[in-house]
């Protein structure tokens, strides 16, 4: 852990990005039909771009070639839950997405725990699991509100296992710096990790896209597709990979659980009346969740 990366700073920086991924939705929202495969990799690849200057300074800029390994398995986890997230897309709920995605942090629990960089204990486990179910409330409040219904197939199975790859990602990441194999400085990790993942979600995007529809790209998209890069790729994840040098895998993925309440907010300020008391046992429940993962030290060690 280097000196600026404190418990409280990088809680800090959390917060930050659970607004930042929340504010994501509604940009993506407001963009064309596109390639979903192929803008997402662009995203990647202008979020590298922003992150070179600050990367490319830092020790350990040029990686040696074992450590390639390590950073084509991290950029596989994010290749992988953005390419399960894009196919279920059109063949699950969102809501079963929802419900799915709260597995996230105590899956990130688990696998941190084999790889030895979680704590033993109930505590966070038990954090944890009142997240979930907060997060699981905000779903179901906005389910109930749509009238979207919970199902289980084989979107539901693919998605699990971009959530099941998602987890991973902070783990290897934390395993990589517990063991010295990863740099210290979080926009190299961030750097090499998108940018792999970048490659990787590119190949697939050129096997199975029409990358002809990309150039029907008009100058909103463009501006949303680089403010996406910008906020929503190179920031986040720089935030995540620094949050790791000073946080467990299971405390820096349970800040999804505050997504759906970004969410939550932004549609309380654009229709007031549309979010009712159904919204108010989940909110409790997250703030409630992440006011015990800021206070105590059950999510500093490894």
């Amino acid at each position: 852990m280097t000196a600026a990366t404190t418990p409280a700073a990088a809680h800090l920086g959390m917060l930050l990005w659970a607004v930042l991924v929340g504010l994501s939705f509604p940009a993506v929202g407001l963009m064309s039909e596109l390639p979903p495969l192929s803008l997402t990799a662009l995203r990647f690849f202008i979020a590298c771009a922003a992150l070179w200057w600050l990367a490319r300074r830092a020790p350990g800029f040029l990686p040696a070639p074992g450590l390639m390994p390590l950073y084509a398995l991290m950029g596989l986890c994010l290749a992988g839950f953005f390419g399960a997230m894009f196919w279920a897309a059109h063949h699950a709920t969102a809501l079963s997405m929802a419900t799915l995605y709260v597995t996230v942090p105590l899956l990130a629990f688990l696998l941190g725990r084999g790889l030895r960089v979680e704590r033993p204990g109930w505590r966070l486990p038990a954090i944890l699991s009142l997240g979930a179910a907060g997060a699981l409330g905000l779903a179901f409040a906005e389910a109930w509100q749509q009238g979207g219904h919970l199902s289980i197939g084989i979107g539901e199975a693919v998605f699990f296992l971009g959530c099941l790859s998602t987890a991973l990602y902070p783990v290897l990441s934390r395993w990589g710096l517990a063991t010295g194999r990863l740099p210290a400085s979080a926009a190299v990790r961030t750097f090499w990790s998108l940018g792999t993942g970048g490659v990787l979600i590119g190949l697939v995007g050129l096997l199975v896209e029409p990358l002809a529809v990309l150039a029907t790209m008009s100058g909103r998209d463009l501006a949303l597709l680089v403010y996406l890069g910008l906020f929503s790729s190179a920031l986040t994840f720089w935030l995540m990979q620094r949050a790791t040098a000073a946080l467990t895998p299971g405390v820096v993925t349970a800040y999804g659980y505050l997504v759906p309440f970004v969410s939550m907010l932004l549609l309380f300020l654009q229709s007031p009346g549309s979010v009712g008391w159904a919204w108010l046992p989940g909110s409790l429940a997250v703030l409630l969740a992440m006011g015990l993962l800021m206070r105590s030290d059950v999510g500093t060690g490894g």
